[in-house]
């Protein structure tokens, strides 16, 4: 682990890909310590009773940190986490080094919120399978998905859909809901905005909002679905560590 800034890494919103994600952050962990949470009802922390806050994520977050001694820290959001390290790097601005987003939005526009909506109607019917087949139609970009076969892509669904996690529901009802265009103004920490430009689930069109309401944003453009990490996971993987070096706090 090199000294200085440690990432902290929000869970990002496709939370069935949880092993995909956490796997590709090994480049990141051999440099850096690297500290995440859960979700409710993700991993093994208990489905929350209530909606979702972003406050109370920003919190559960910080409190990761304190358990580890991180008086500072890097922030990482990918998807859902990206709403959460915005308003985390607001917040604490005294304690957020800087900010690496990923496949992220401010806020829901009228397509997302209705590809949120189905999403969250097919997981509470019970039609998991569906609900499977839809994230590879809406994760995956055009060539990636075109590069399988219907079987391949069938058998895919079925691996998927016991996997999901019992906080998909308050999970996607929080993407609806996340507002944190109000945050980003006053965002002082560097920050590199990774736009995923062939993205079906999250527009470029809203990744670029972020980036261009961020004061210290530099922006970096990946021609890939919503899954940079599974489609183009060295490029990646290299932008946030180039990233993370250059502003390395001693």
């Amino acid at each position: 682990m090199t000294s200085g800034t440690s990432p902290v890494l929000p869970a990002g919103r496709v939370a069935a890909l949880r092993g995909l994600w956490w796997g590709r952050m090994e480049g990141i962990a051999a440099r850096h310590k690297v500290v995440g949470v859960d979700y409710p009802g993700a991993g093994a922390t208990p489905k929350a009773q209530g909606p979702l806050e972003i406050d109370d994520l920003v919190e559960q977050l910080v409190a990761a940190a304190d358990a580890e001694g991180l008086d500072t820290f890097a922030v990482s959001g990918y998807s859902l986490g990206g709403p959460v390290a915005i308003r985390l790097a607001s917040r604490h601005p005294e304690r957020v080094s800087s900010l690496v987003l990923s496949a992220t939005f401010a806020h829901a526009d009228t397509r997302t919120s209705l590809a949120a909506s189905i999403w969250h109607q097919l997981f509470e019917s019970g039609q998991h399978t569906v609900l499977a087949q839809y994230l590879n139609l809406m994760a995956l970009s055009e060539p990636v998905l075109n590069s399988l076969t219907p079987l391949q892509v069938h058998d895919a669904a079925e691996q998927l859909a016991p996997a999901l996690p019992v906080g998909t529901a308050e999970q996607v009802d929080l993407v609806r809901r996340a507002d944190v265009r109000g945050d980003l103004a006053g965002i002082a920490a560097p920050t590199l905005v990774v736009v995923t430009t062939a993205d079906p689930l999250i527009s470029p069109t809203l990744q670029r909002e972020v980036a261009a309401a961020i004061p210290t944003a530099e922006v970096a453009e990946l021609a890939t679905g919503h899954l940079p990490f599974v489609e183009r996971p060295q490029e990646w993987l290299k932008l946030i560590s180039d990233f993370l070096a250059r502003n390395q706090r001693h």
